[in-house]
């Protein structure tokens, strides 16, 4: 699954659900699976038949369901089949099937007839509401699939699945299978689709949807490939099919086993809660990671529509033809589905610098990692919210971090071959983190299955200080202290990693760069041959670890960041010498002297990393009186940049000139407050939404936001218009979400009360929402009206994990009195999801007060020696 937001990705699962594994005494081998679709009246009728070994003597067979209506069960086969009784657990989501005589041991057939309700909670088997109609889809990951069927619903249950699905003539069907036949009945209205069986898999993955679709086809390899949508967006599936058919054929070319299923089918939604789910052959999609229009697309929007396929379409392999046992693995699935998804942009486009977007993931999940409130990549869950709180940063942008890390120690091509390795051994069965790091230790002959575990089973990331570096002998030593990093400055006892260093010096591989394992608390290690001037203790930025240099070595190296560093290494040390300010372990003059130098940054992804940091020190670390000097030295340091790249497009643009400039122009326009840059965005989008020049594609995101964060009630007006009127799911969340970037206070409540309006799908309201949080001028706002709405809200916004973004949202405060507001408000109003969520929230408050209170009088003094 891929997620929404990049913090954060949680399912939304009844919080009242209490733990509950089924007895392995009885497991299924293979479901027939018949549903009568009624969309009209938002239900479906059901039959499942499962084929079940029994293990031990038993008069009962227990297995998951939920708001599910039984009507008639049996079990057994032919003359011996029993009817049995029901009982039903809600809390446990569990149904008991009891007969009089016990089955012996052996294959028997278990018979439900039931029915459901299409709900509108986006999850289970749900009802989706396009333009003009209803449709029915499934989303079942996590622990879903029983609101569609009785199943036995945990990942190492895997069985096959016949599917039957009998809907309205005139409505496709989509299933895991190929469509076997498709024939009218059982009554004129109806026609009965059956599909192929599938492969062995997982309840969570079987997926089904019921409409007007409509699909693009193609293929690679083939294997057939469908790109559908609702009719009125069938145009917008051209970049997505040329996408999937680039990325297939890759894989294809990468693992030992082909693309393992018959055909793929990929399916936009109106509503979807996630970004993109990977069923089997089935990926189902939110509308805007998918749909766009060739010829108004910008490169983010292609490198997102490419980056979710390669992703959902990684799941194939990783996820669906090999499944973690439990979900305290999630991120065999999660995390080498990011790793993976990369592989294929990188050889396809690039330009593109997918190396630049890794080393941000990287940056992402170790700044989750700085907190104590964090977990370790292999975490124990047995509920169901906890389930879904591993859905997270640590599973995702972690665990495809510790992967690279691996990947560089051992090798690309020996990394590949143990990938393989594990693929092949555990091919439509189950793994565990041992399974994986054991193939990787076989293939590599190095001690990975030491390595990986530091890394998989605690939480946390080490920090290595770098000191002492001396040449002596013409060899170049320096010593490597590790401890955890800790961004409240305090100090943890007893975590100690196993660390693959690789290191770099002035001069690069020439003079003699070096890589070693660092175990030891302290350990003296060998950097290179001969005396460099500067050292850096990450090359490639593939390093899962933070570094602090010594002020006289970032000195040495500012220099030669440019010429000598890669994008990804500059970035890491950007990012590292932040965290070293964040922690207090360093003046926060030393990070904006660094940032001085970045005027000269030509990667867009690069320079987001500044710009970021430099948009916080904005908003918290001045006030009155040194913000106009800050956005002066912010006008100074980027203004040079943006002259050079050009503030309007031109025709021999490329890909990452275009998302320079667009990162140039936000920053310029918010945190710089340039205000003839202010002055051209507003002329600018004021032409386009009157019917004139359209934006570029690339700019025009950063042109809306800037305007719209200036913004009078003309220009709100004009959004809220544009947005309902938008010809591509792009260019509606583009101008929907630009209204919480407006300061003023009125505007920002107009906005905020549109979120109880039908106007904001239930998809949307919590990301909605979250966008205000963003926004200082609106945070206070947002937070008085979230907390004074919370009856009418909650029913929207809890949908699909909206209680984690939320939650997490609100960790944007820094002060103490909103620090306790938060713990109060989620106290009274416990969401058990989020609990984790809520503790790295207030950890993130608690945070920014203490560098506020350090560093705030350090920037105004940085600025005043300037």
């Amino acid at each position: 699954m891929r997620s929404l937001v990049p913090l954060i990705l949680l399912l939304g699962i009844a919080p009242s659900a209490s733990a509950q594994r089924l007895p392995s005494t009885v497991t299924p081998t293979h479901y027939d699976l018949t549903f009568t679709v009624d969309i009209p009246h938002a239900r479906f009728d059901g039959t499942t038949t499962i084929r079940v070994d029994v293990h031990e003597p038993t008069s009962r067979i227990v297995l998951n369901a939920a708001e599910l209506t039984f009507r008639d069960v049996s079990m057994g086969s032919g003359p011996s089949a029993q009817k049995a009784t029901v009982t039903v657990d809600d809390q446990k989501q569990q149904a008991t099937f009891t007969v009089a005589r016990r089955l012996e041991r052996g294959p028997t057939d278990l018979v439900i007839h039931y029915s459901g309700i299409l709900n509108d909670q986006l999850r289970g088997f749900y009802l989706s509401r396009g333009k003009g109609r209803n449709y029915a889809v499934t989303q079942f990951e996590s622990t879903d699939a029983r609101r569609a069927f009785p199943c036995f619903d945990e990942p190492a249950f895997k069985a096959t699945f016949a599917v039957t699905v009998i809907a309205d003539r005139g409505d496709r069907v989509i299933s895991n299978g190929k469509t076997l036949s498709d024939v009218g009945g059982p009554v004129p209205t109806k026609h009965t689709v059956k599909f192929a069986t599938t492969p062995k898999m997982s309840t969570y993955l079987v997926a089904m949807a019921v409409g007007d679709f409509q699909c693009r086809e193609g293929g690679a390899d083939g294997i057939p490939i469908r790109i559908c949508a609702t009719p009125d967006k069938k145009d917008l599936t051209r970049i997505a099919l040329e996408s999937a058919e680039e990325i297939l054929h890759f894989y294809d070319g990468y693992y030992a086993i082909k693309y393992p299923f018959e055909k793929l089918d990929v399916l936009a939604v109106p509503d979807f809660a996630a970004g993109a789910m990977e069923n089997t052959a089935a990926i189902f999609y939110r509308e805007t990671d998918l749909l766009a229009d060739t010829r108004s697309a910008s490169v983010a929007t292609r490198k997102n529509i490419a980056s979710v396929l390669a992703h959902e379409m990684a799941h194939q392999w990783f996820g669906d033809l090999v499944t973690m046992a439990w979900w305290d693995d999630v991120w065999l699935n999660e995390g080498f589905a990011t790793w993976m998804e990369n592989k294929p942009l990188a050889v396809l486009h690039p330009e593109w610098n997918m190396p630049v977007d890794e080393e941000a993931e990287t940056q992402e999940a170790l700044g989750l990692d700085g907190l104590r409130a964090t977990r370790p990549i292999h975490n124990d869950v047995t509920t169901p919210a906890q389930i879904d709180e591993a859905f997270d940063t640590i599973a995702y942008q972690k665990g495809a971090a510790v992967l690279r890390m691996t990947e560089s120690y051992v090798g690309d091509d020996t990394f590949r071959k143990g990938i393989n390795a594990y693929l092949q051994a555990h091919a439509y069965g189950n793994a565990t983190s041992e399974d994986f790091w054991k193939a990787i230790a076989s293939s590599s002959q190095k001690p990975v299955e030491r390595i990986l575990p530091t890394f998989v089973n605690q939480p946390g990331a080490p920090v290595l200080v770098l000191s002492d570096v001396r040449c002596e002998n013409n060899t170049t030593r320096a010593t490597l202290h590790q401890e955890r990093y800790l961004a409240d400055a305090g100090h943890a006892s007893g975590e100690r990693w196993m660390v693959p260093v690789c290191t770099k010096t002035a001069g690069g591989a020439a003079n003699g760069g070096a890589c070693t394992v660092v175990s030891n608390e302290q350990q003296r290690v060998e950097i290179a041959r001969g005396c460099p001037s500067w050292v850096f203790a990450n090359a490639g930025g593939e390093g899962y670890y933070r570094t602090e240099y010594p002020p006289a070595l970032l000195r040495a190296l500012g220099p030669d960041m440019e010429s000598q560093l890669t994008g990804p290494e500059r970035l890491s040390l950007v990012s590292d010498e932040w965290s070293m300010v964040r922690a207090g372990r360093h003046a926060i003059g030393e990070y904006l002297s660094l940032a001085a130098g970045m005027g000269r940054e030509r990667i867009g992804g690069v320079l987001d990393e500044v710009v970021d940091r430099l948009s916080f020190i904005h908003d918290e670390l001045t006030d009155a009186a040194s913000r106009p000097r800050f956005e002066a030295f912010v006008r100074t340091l980027l203004r040079p940049a943006l002259a050079d790249v050009g503030s309007a497009p031109s025709a021999g643009d490329t890909d990452e000139r275009r998302s320079l400039r667009a990162t140039l122009v936000f920053a310029l326009g918010t945190t710089g407050d340039d205000t003839d840059l202010v002055a051209q965005a507003r002329q600018a989008l004021d032409r386009a939404l009157a019917g004139g020049a359209p934006l570029d594609p690339t700019l025009a995101g950063a042109i809306v936001s800037t305007a719209a964060s200036h913004g009078d009630a003309k220009l709100f007006d004009a959004l809220v218009e544009a947005a309902e009127h938008a010809a591509t799911p792009q260019d509606h969340y583009r101008y929907l979400n630009a209204l919480a970037d407006f300061r003023d206070p009125a505007l920002v409540d107009r906005g905020l009360a549109r979120v109880l309006t039908p106007e904001i799908r239930n998809q949307d309201a919590a990301l909605y929402l979250g966008h205000f949080f963003d926004n200082p001028a609106a945070r206070d706002r947002a937070w008085a009206f979230m907390t004074s709405h919370w009856t009418e809200l909650e029913p929207k916004v809890l949908i699909f994990g909206g209680d984690v973004r939320l939650v997490a949202a609100a960790g944007r405060f820094c002060d103490a009195r909103k620090r306790d507001e938060v713990k109060q408000f989620f106290t009274a109003h416990p969401l058990p999801a989020a609990a984790r969520t809520l503790a790295q929230s207030l950890e993130r408050i608690d945070a920014c007060i203490a560098m506020r209170d350090k560093q705030a009088p350090a920037v105004s003094e940085w600025l005043a020696q300037r």
